[in-house]
């Protein structure tokens, strides 16, 4: 009777699943609790989800009006916007722009970034203290390293002039040599994290195709070439996705090193799109240009996931 009692009383404290097992249900909790919780800890997602779609959304329907500071009551112009900016010689020169820098420096970066890797992955006391400062240059906000490697720049009393002996004679910020200073200062910041996450693809490699490799007598170069190499890959197109779509939405060190300048030297996408929405308050005609580097980074994006998904494919033996 009483074995009896007891084990009632434990069946009464669990529910039956699907394939008739029984699981414990916590005491006390109401069952349309137990229901609300899922959705409850959707709302986080959900919100973030409409804080990123309604401002896409208000733009996008911007660049179809004439809003601006000067017309406050805007009517719609269909794709008046895009037929402007493709018709002004200033917008190819900006998407030529956008696009050498986001190619250069995202190459410039995983250059070094896998030499720096490959480095770091031997294991001796410099390499480790190298990793461990490797990091600094991610923990400055680019803005911060901008207004430094600016004051370094200057021709008049500049670090740099004054380490390499060039005197006054020679402006980094000048319209010949704007573009690759800026380009400098983006490689410094940003390569360290492109070779951080290639050590970590190159330390979770397999060992044992290198060990039988080394057994039969190959050379470092053909071990790195055909079997490093390839496992690799997938790790070196994460990191160049990650950098050439942020390399494509470059504002803040351009901004505060050049501002677009001299003339159109630096000119991006984003820096025309600052300069008509902030500058002259027309927010139509800035919200089109971001609409066409959005269309740009998609583009891009979509290219590189479908060639990261068939590097993966081909690194884990199977071809897609």
């Amino acid at each position: 009777m009483t074995t009896n009692t007891a084990t009632s009383g434990q069946e009464s404290g669990r529910s039956v699943t699907g394939n008739g097992s029984r699981r414990p249900t916590p005491p006390g909790v109401p069952t349309w609790r137990r229901k609300l919780r899922p959705y409850l800890l959707s709302v986080p997602a959900v919100l973030l989800i409409i804080g990123i779609l309604y401002p896409f959304a208000i733009g996008a329907i911007y660049s179809f009006l004439n809003y601006g500071a000067v017309n406050p009551n805007p009517s719609f112009v269909g794709l008046a916007n895009y037929a402007s900016i493709l018709s002004d010689s200033t917008f190819w020169r900006s998407v030529t722009i956008t696009l050498l820098y986001a190619v250069v420096a995202t190459g410039a970066e995983t250059v070094l970034g896998v030499g720096l890797a490959l480095l770091l992955n031997r294991s001796s006391l410099i390499g480790r203290t190298l990793e461990r400062l490797l990091i600094l240059p991610l923990m400055i906000a680019p803005v911060i390293a901008g207004v430094i490697w600016k004051l370094m720049f200057n021709s008049q009393w500049g670090v740099l002039n004054h380490i390499f002996g060039l005197g006054a004679t020679f402006d980094w910020l000048s319209a010949d040599n704007a573009f690759f200073s800026v380009v400098l200062v983006d490689i410094w910041i940003f390569t360290p994290f492109v070779a951080i996450l290639v050590l970590a693809g190159v330390r979770s490699l397999p060992r044992e195709p290198f060990e039988a490799s080394a057994v039969d007598g190959a050379g470092w170069f053909y071990s790195f070439r055909r079997l490093m190499l390839p496992m690799m890959w997938p790790y070196i197109l994460v990191a160049v996705i990650f950098r050439l779509m942020d390399n494509l939405k470059i504002f803040d060190a351009i901004y505060v090193l050049t501002a677009g300048g001299p003339g159109i030297a630096t000119q991006t996408l984003q820096i025309n799109a600052f300069q008509d929405s902030i500058i002259r308050l027309d927010y139509s005609r800035g919200a089109t240009y971001m609409f066409v580097l959005w269309i740009l980074v998609f583009i891009v994006a979509r290219y590189l996931v479908g060639l990261l998904g068939r590097a993966q494919a081909r690194a884990a033996g199977s071809e897609v």
